[in-house]
């Protein structure tokens, strides 16, 4: 399974620790509405903040970064459009993604070079 990304796992284990969104911006000294916008993706969390949801929500910083994935978006972006190719193909992606003909674990398989297919063939 694909990790969740920031604002979503967040999100969880606010929930898991039986926080409300309210409780905890107000324990972490930040608005209701910045820590929606953390969430919903929409916004990202300063370092400070993110220990302090690192202490609060009993998770390393480590851990939560290591659901943000903007450095990924960042590097796949240059890729992208250094390479048509490339371009090209992740858009062939995203639409059979978007039909529902490919699932996110297909695409990882693709993406590392385990095909099903190929993976039955050698078993």
């Amino acid at each position: 399974m694909s990790p969740l990304p920031l604002g979503q796992f967040v999100r969880l284990l606010r929930e898991k620790a039986g926080f409300s969104l309210r409780e905890l911006a107000r324990a972490l000294d930040i608005s209701p509405p910045f820590l929606s916008d953390v969430e919903l993706g929409r916004r990202y969390p300063s370092e400070d903040t993110l220990e302090g949801l690192s202490k609060i929500l009993k998770v390393s910083v480590q851990e939560l970064k290591s659901h943000d994935h903007r450095d990924c978006l960042a590097d796949l972006k240059v890729l992208i459009e250094g390479n048509p190719s490339l371009g090209f193909a992740f858009r062939a992606a995203v639409e059979e993604l978007k039909q529902g003909k490919l699932t996110a674990e297909e695409f990882e398989r693709r993406v590392r070079g385990r095909s099903t297919s190929r993976r039955r063939e050698s078993t």
